[in-house]
């Protein structure tokens, strides 16, 4: 029993509204672009050629947050919205993690360059710091936003279920494939890319941000702070050796990592902070 005076916070957030938002999720980012795909005469002609600014590939993008904000005001409500969006102030975490953030992050890169043999290639990219500037404010609105539903919502929901390490290799596989219709879409950034390295990719990122988001006490601050250093226009193309470089820091990671990925004992699975932590 509860101690007096203390108030158990109810399940607020069940592990079947993951299925909600996954089908959320998916039905509006494929929708929109398979309608594209299969109606481009029509599409186009309505609303333009789709590209990575185009407005509606920006929807599509924030589907999975905007399928999390759906779930969480469905089931509990404003405040229960607000509480849940609280976790994006959460920002304590190891300087070794902010270290590996903001430098190792762009080592890698740097190193997947040296690799591919094209680093004496690489210039600042924009005319000026103004436009570089603006770039970055659309990054930041654009693939960061996803953790909200990734990372925010789906991550904590698995962990209930399976240990971290499972949950993030599930989480990455569904990842990985709701970018599918990108690579089909000529006029997307995706559309030049080749997919398997990309899907094994977003596996491995999906490695590397759960024991972050673990550590973190769940934040989304954090997540979203690793999307955008890995989409920072700057950094060089280092495709496909950026790829395997991630993979073998997502294996040294599990590595570090051992004691708390292959056991639930100390996975976040709270949604909603305060909500009561599910039976096992």
């Amino acid at each position: 029993m509860p101690s007096p005076g203390k108030t158990v916070q109810p399940e607020t957030i069940p592990f079947g509204s993951l299925a909600l938002f996954l089908a959320l999720t998916f039905g509006i980012a494929w929708g929109i672009l398979a309608a594209f795909i299969f109606l481009p005469e029509t599409m186009v002609g309505v609303f333009g050629e789709i590209t990575g600014q185009h407005p509606l590939f920006y929807l599509a993008v924030w589907a999975p947050a905007i399928a999390a904000f759906i779930v969480v005001f469905r089931l509990s409500g404003i405040e229960g919205l607000r509480r849940y969006l609280g976790r994006f102030l959460i920002w304590r975490c190891s300087r070794w993690w902010y270290a590996f953030l903001l430098i190792g992050v762009p080592l890698v890169f740097v190193a997947g360059s040296l690799m591919k043999g094209n680093i004496s290639e690489t210039g600042f990219p924009f005319d000026s710091i103004l436009s570089f500037l603006g770039a970055l404010i659309l990054i930041a609105i654009k693939g960061p936003i996803e953790e909200f539903g990734w990372r925010g919502l789906a991550l904590p929901l698995l962990q209930r279920k399976v240990a971290p390490i499972w949950a993030a290799l599930i989480l990455g596989i569904i990842w990985g494939l709701w970018h599918t219709p990108a690579f089909l879409l000529s006029g997307t950034q995706q559309s030049a890319w080749s997919f398997m390295p990309f899907f094994l990719g977003t596996i491995a990122l999906s490695v590397i941000v759960t024991p972050l988001f673990n550590v973190s006490r769940g934040s989304i601050l954090l997540p979203a702070l690793f999307h955008f250093m890995l989409i920072n226009p700057v950094w060089p193309d280092a495709q496909p050796y950026d790829t395997y470089l991630f993979a073998l820091v997502a294996v040294a990671l599990v590595w570090l990592n051992r004691k708390t990925m292959f056991t639930r004992k100390y996975s976040i699975t709270e949604v909603i902070p305060g909500e009561r932590a599910p039976s096992p």
